[in-house]
């Protein structure tokens, strides 16, 4: 089946305008692979990287345990306290999966799968990014981590990230998760709600509308907000959500000791790039990743999964 007639469904829901958009620029993309987003220059995109990468990592015998490293995926756990929690939702559990890059993380998503089937949560969020590259077949990436899908329960709520073709929606949807494009998500729990958001991507793309997620939230709400790029954290917080949830950095994937990032590949204060935040009023994660990107390595910055935990108060 060919592009848009996979996407027809889509299409009726987010609009013709967005899907061609999206189409447009990935077609460009493939063409011309530097000099867009929110950076001039992309680590990601330049041909050479990995072997550059690995010849470093082996002159300084760091290349295997890097591997070791980039095969071992962390359970995380994180607190959340907000006043405007509804009391029903005091424990509301999310697991937050995030930079899976199925194809050039095979060994990460063995380890994945294994110890993601046996976690306990109400829902859980995937913020992006499960191609390898950002550009070619993504047929490969979409079989990876279709191991990782099984293993999670539903509800599960989407967005993509700077790595994907918006032609892999039909694939993910198929496979359990709701992708969001700048829509809003109404989650009960008896006569309480809370609302879910999740926008497309906003670092490479730039197709993320956050005022449009927005925009079916009542005032005084709880709201939480999927965003691939932590990027937008300031609109997100002067939008009034009280939580966003991101990944994207990798929190610099090959970082110095102590976890300083040598690069995040991102425009935004260091202290976004990985873990727990808040900005205003704003509580706010990037996640890790749990994959790798360039190559399956890592040092001083393990991959994660994310349990966060909601408590009023």
């Amino acid at each position: 089946m060919h592009g848009k007639e996979r996407l027809k469904t889509l299409i009726e829901r987010i609009g013709h305008e967005h899907v061609e958009l999206r189409l447009q620029t990935e077609r460009e993309h493939e063409a011309q692979l530097f000099g867009q987003g929110t950076l001039i220059f992309n680590l990601e995109n330049l041909y050479l990287a990995p072997f550059v990468i690995e010849f470093g990592l082996k002159l300084t015998g760091l290349y295997g345990v890097a591997r070791r490293n980039g095969e071992r995926v962390l359970i995380k756990r994180n607190l959340i306290r907000s006043a405007s929690l509804p009391r029903s939702f005091d424990g509301f559990t999310m697991l937050h999966v995030s930079d899976l890059h199925g194809d050039t993380s095979l060994g990460a998503m063995g380890h994945l799968a294994d110890i993601t089937r046996d976690l306990v949560y109400d829902i859980c969020v995937l913020t992006g990014d499960y191609r390898g590259k950002t550009y070619g077949s993504f047929e490969k990436s979409l079989e990876a981590i279709a191991p990782v899908m099984a293993s999670l329960k539903q509800p599960i709520f989407a967005v993509l990230g700077n790595h994907d073709s918006i032609l892999m929606t039909p694939a993910l949807e198929a496979m359990g998760a709701k992708v969001l494009f700048n829509e809003t998500e109404v989650i009960a729990r008896g006569n309480d709600q809370i609302y879910l958001a999740g926008i497309d991507d906003a670092h490479f793309y730039r197709v993320g509308d956050i005022g449009k997620a927005a925009h079916a939230i009542p005032v005084n709400t709880y709201s939480i907000l999927l965003s691939h790029t932590p990027e937008v954290y300031r609109e997100a917080a002067h939008r009034g959500f009280d939580l966003m949830l991101s990944g994207h950095t990798h929190g610099g994937q090959l970082c110095l000791p102590y976890g300083v990032p040598i690069k995040l590949e991102a425009k935004l204060p260091r202290r976004l790039g990985s873990g727990a935040w808040r900005y205003g009023h704003m509580a706010g994660y990037t996640s890790t990743g749990a994959g790798t990107s360039l190559l399956p390595v890592r040092l001083n910055c393990p991959a994660e999964v994310t349990l966060h935990t909601l408590r009023q108060g």
